[in-house]
């Protein structure tokens, strides 16, 4: 059953051989995997589960084409309730011929995303419907709330994607797939992800996709935007609306998650176990779907698991929990050689805080340091991923980066042992601040955040006591009235505009006049 360890390749891009002085202090890509909460025998325990729930209990897919997939298979039809039963073979087929690894391209090279194994990228997540303003209103999401995030996003350095963060509200739902995807676009150069709402859509973003990326065979080679699809209702059931989309993203060949994220003692079992072979279920039927459809498919497997707070039964996302099972969904799919799209950074505060500091920081390592390839919603999201604010995606880049430092680990080799520094400064100014070593590790050795205070108490005070939202404003709203990426070019952006129905006015992508 199992395809392998995942394991090969630990030199990811970013990762650096002995002797060799790092590009930049951290990246994306760096490889993680040393968080293992689960055994070994543990996860074969729970794969194995899965695959008998499959068989067992089975999927709830309506009659549809879709169903009608899985029985040319010879899957067992049971119609009566509409569940389909897939067998053990078809699973361990779908696993051979699926696929190990998946790029999603930067339209600059140097913001490609090669999933698979233990490589970690970190970046933003969707469908926030509320924005906390840099004035502290609360409103709700605009389209222009996508464009103007994503000119944030587009100078941090620590946050590696850019997943559409917030729904345009203003927009009528034919409206939204286009322009949503539009406005992203246009605001950075990092990959762009996003959902579809509507089926028919779909073809457009094909065609806005190659435009972009210089032709269909240039897309195909270096695709510049890829799709998550949340495909089931939990538990066990496929949701045949977004099915109809999946169908289109597959047919037209674009890279696609499959996203199910039940919430464990509401919509999973309580029993954090069952939860994980109740979604690696899920997950395995979607695989085995693609892949009876187009073996080989860019797909990335999409574990999002959550919790209900059994006293009240709201959604959580701050939780030890959460960090532990998305941390063994990262753990199982690497042991499965399949790339994973996950999450951290849903905090349950509702303003930028220590608690949210707290929530991002041990969700976002839990999931970094177990090896997730792709960690969205871990910039910018409050209030359980109702709502964003932009200085929380300046504070989540600080988050964000000391975590890749800490992948990045300590590299040991005769010079970084420092016998003759020690020695030298023993016997002479007894401190190293002043040494060679310490000058010319200075920027490599070490990261320093943006708007992490290290100052001492009396300069921070002469300074006017600022705390890091504070500084995380104040570099926001800079960010903004100063950074207008043509992240388009204008030849590019004028066919576009000409062969779809593009809502975001081009003087909203222009600086505003004195």
């Amino acid at each position: 059953m199992p395809r392998g360890n995942g394991r090969r390749g630990r030199r990811a891009r970013g990762a650096q051989a002995e002797g060799e002085a790092p590009v930049s202090v951290v990246s994306g890509g760096l490889p993680g995997g040393r968080y293992r909460p689960l055994d070994e025998p543990d996860i074969e325990r729970i794969v194995a589960a899965a695959v008998e729930v499959l068989e067992r209990t089975g999927i709830q897919v309506a009659a549809s084409p879709c169903r009608d997939v899985f029985e040319r298979a010879g899957c067992r039809i049971d119609a009566d309730n509409d569940r389909v039963h897939i067998p053990l073979h078809l699973v361990e087929a779908a696993l051979a011929s699926a696929a190990s690894s998946v790029l999603l391209a930067g339209r600059d090279p140097k913001h490609d995303l090669e999933l698979g194994g233990t490589r970690v990228y970190m970046g933003t997540g969707g469908q926030a419907v509320k924005i906390l303003d840099l004035d502290g209103t609360v409103r709700e999401t605009t389209l222009a709330d996508n464009y103007n995030i994503g000119r944030l996003v587009d100078t941090l350095e620590h946050i590696h994607f850019y997943m559409r963060p917030v729904v345009p509200r203003e927009l009528a739902n034919e409206e939204i797939d286009i322009n949503q995807y539009y406005a992203c676009l246009s605001s950075t150069k990092k990959h762009v992800m996003a959902n579809a709402y509507l089926p028919s859509s779909v073809e457009s973003l094909r065609r806005m996709g190659d435009i972009l990326a210089g032709g269909k065979d240039a897309f195909d080679a270096r695709p510049v935007l890829s799709f998550t699809a949340g495909w089931t209702v939990s538990p066990l059931r496929y949701a045949m609306e977004t099915v109809e989309v999946l169908d289109q993203i597959v047919a037209h060949g674009m890279p696609l998650v499959i996203s199910s994220a039940p919430q464990a003692g509401a919509t999973s079992p309580a029993a954090l176990a069952g939860t994980l072979v109740q979604i690696i279920a899920e997950q395995l039927s979607g695989v085995t779907y693609v892949n009876l459809m187009k073996p080989g498919y860019p797909l990335i497997t999409g574990c999002v698991p959550a919790q209900a707070d059994l006293r009240t039964g709201a959604f959580t996302g701050g939780s030890g929990e959460f960090a532990l099972l998305n941390a063994a969904c990262a753990q199982i799919m690497q042991h499965l050689d399949l790339p994973i799209y996950n999450s951290s950074g849903i905090s349950d505060s509702k303003v930028p805080d220590a608690q949210a500091g707290a929530e991002k920081g041990l969700t976002g390592l839990a999931a970094a340091l177990a090896g997730s390839n792709y960690i969205h919603h871990s910039a910018g999201f409050l209030e359980s991923l109702l709502t964003v604010a932009f200085e929380q995606y300046v504070i989540d880049n600080d988050i964000n980066g000391a975590i890749m430092r800490m992948l990045r680990g300590i590299e040991v080799t005769d010079e970084t042992l420092s016998l003759d520094v020690i020695d030298e400064v023993c016997r002479g100014p007894g401190h190293f601040l002043g040494h060679e070593q310490t000058l010319k590790l200075m920027n490599s050795e070490y990261l320093y955040p943006q708007v992490m205070d290290r100052a001492s108490r009396d300069d921070w005070t002469e300074k006017g006591s600022h705390d890091v939202r504070d500084a995380a404003r104040a570099h926001a709203s800079k960010v903004l009235a100063e950074h207008w990426p043509q992240a388009i070019p204008p030849e590019v952006d004028a066919e576009i505009r000409a062969k779809f129905d593009i809502l975001l006015p081009a003087d909203a992508m222009q600086p505003k006049a004195a």
